[in-house]
């Protein structure tokens, strides 16, 4: 009997509490993969009363029972995956097996210091409000054919090799474009080295891991970081990611045939945040967003910046759900709203005097697009007691309902607090 797989991931521009569903539905997932993205995604779990914060390990890492897998799709900084994997150790904790993809590529030194100088010699209306964790310069080198895989690292001397060409090849760019010193081959040769001694144990074939999991019957659970309006294809281009969050990369992300996956869930906040730049059309520059700020503690989780702030997007969702073929949202944070006399929602926007209820393809389109929006009451109460739906306010209630009307796809999981406890499943 083949096992269940489901898809998660995010529906807006990325930090709707993935992490902690995840952290929910792992419980039931035999093989939790990360099939996307690098060092620049944090995806925060609160378990027993901690803390946790993960950049590249998937977020069923604190399950000692499952199987986490770091997919090919996504680009790994040795430094930080050491780090996290170190930090959990120092806590005590007992941790799922963990395998890396042979094909994973690596984050080098080059590729953050050319990631901040690139960002750096942009003109202000040309940011793109990188990270500068080298994610983009990596992808670049990947589909440039000139990367080092995660393989490369337990391999002296196609490593030797590989990073001589690519080297040279950076530094050509760091002193004749940037006017900065060439890096030492030797210096990053042995830090290579190092990475590799540490990894090599932990590399696999992690697609034949998957099939064989699914094969098995267990359940597996893809994690996708950032989210469906920062794709790379489908989100608001330049302001976006360097790979694909959409469902379709989990298939390329894993290796994972898009006729074995059995649904795909959205992850969408009560309200809307996005870090970086680029248009937001809900966006509240006054009181409303510094509130939804302070309560729901919107400071980016790798990068400790403030998050922009604004009411929730309908149309941004309605997107997500198509692109997507969603089967469910996992709506979080509801409680952030708790203390609101009215609560506001996105339904449509209106561009150059038109009303549009789709998201447009254009980002200069959506640059013009001001909300449209229908006001709700508040419920004016905390929710983080309630553990099913019928327990929530008469008002919280209807905010869900009129969620899943507009989208035509149903609510299966709501965050009503930070804890994994705090969670109210429907059916999911």
């Amino acid at each position: 009997m083949r096992g269940r797989t489901d898809i998660l991931l995010g529906t807006q521009w990325g930090d709707e509490g993935k992490g902690r569903v995840v952290d929910v539905l792992a419980e039931k997932a035999g093989v939790v993969v990360r099939y996307q993205g690098g060092a620049n995604a944090g995806h925060t779990v609160v378990a027993d009363g901690e803390k946790y914060v993960f950049h590249l390990l998937p977020s069923g890492i604190l399950y000692p029972d499952k199987i986490c897998i770091i997919g090919n799709g996504v680009v790994i900084d040795p430094d930080t995956l050491f780090e996290e994997l170190d930090g959990l150790a120092a806590r005590g904790k007992k941790l799922a097996r963990l395998i890396v993809s042979h094909g994973a590529h690596v984050v080098m030194p080059y590729h953050k210091l050319i990631d901040r100088l690139s960002e750096a010699a942009r003109s202000q209306g040309a940011k793109i409000g990188t990270t500068g964790r080298g994610i983009g310069p990596c992808y670049a080198d990947k589909y440039e054919r000139i990367g080092i895989r995660a393989e490369d690292l337990a391999n002296p001397e196609i490593l030797h090799g590989k990073l001589e060409l690519t080297l040279s090849l950076k530094n050509d760019i760091l002193t004749k474009i940037y006017g900065e010193k060439p890096l030492p081959f030797g210096e990053i040769y042995e830090r290579a080295l190092e990475w590799g001694r540490r990894i090599g144990p932990m590399l696999g074939d992690s697609f034949l891991e998957i099939d064989e999991a699914a094969n098995a019957g267990q359940n597996i659970l893809f994690e996708g970081a950032q989210a469906t309006l920062l794709d790379i294809d489908y989100g608001t281009y330049p302001f976006v990611t360097s790979s694909s969050p959409c469902a379709g990369g989990a298939c390329t992300g894993a290796g994972i045939g898009p006729s074995r996956v059995d649904r795909a869930i959205g992850v969408a906040k009560a309200y809307c945040t996005r870090v970086g730049e680029g248009p937001f059309p809900t966006e509240e520059f006054g009181r409303t967003g510094e509130l939804l700020r302070q309560k729901g503690g919107e400071f980016g989780a790798t990068t400790g910046r403030p998050r922009r702030c604004g009411w929730c997007d309908l149309v941004a969702i309605d997107y997500a759900v198509r692109v997507n073929g969603l089967d469910g949202i996992a709506l979080t944070k509801l409680d952030v709203l708790d203390d609101f006399d009215e609560i506001k929602i996105c339904t449509a926007y209106e561009i150059n005097g038109k009303l549009q209820k789709h998201f447009p393809s254009s980002c200069a389109e959506l640059a013009k697009a001001r909300p449209v929006y229908r006001t709700l009451k508040g419920w004016k109460r905390g929710i983080a007691e309630c553990r099913s739906f019928a327990e929530l306010p008469e008002a919280a209630r209807d905010y869900v309902r009129f969620i899943e009307d507009a989208a035509k796809t149903p609510v299966l999981l709501i965050g009503v607090g930070a804890g994994r406890e705090e969670t109210i499943l429907r059916g999911i």
